[in-house]
């Protein structure tokens, strides 16, 4: 991450809601478990919906999708994971 001594992120993520698209790169949150409040996670869109969206969460494992608030970093029910 930018700024702790390291290369620069090696993601680049959009945090446009509006432009979201299937592919790409977003942060989202986990709401709903103390753990977890305020970690930021990388998934990759695989939909996008009017009010939702669909983030694939392990690049290894196609069948880990969450589904998401649609805005600018989207939030993931801790129930889904």
């Amino acid at each position: 991450m930018q700024g702790m001594g390291g290369d620069d992120c090696p993601f680049a993520f959009n945090f446009d809601a509006s432009t979201f698209k299937v592919g790409d790169t977003v942060s989202y949150r986990v709401t709903g478990d103390p753990m977890f409040e305020g970690m930021p996670f990388a998934g990759e869109l695989v939909e996008v919906h009017d009010d939702f969206v669909v983030i694939a969460a392990d690049a290894s494992d196609p069948s880990v999708r969450y589904r998401g608030t649609r805005e600018s970093r989207p939030e993931v029910e801790f129930t889904q994971i």
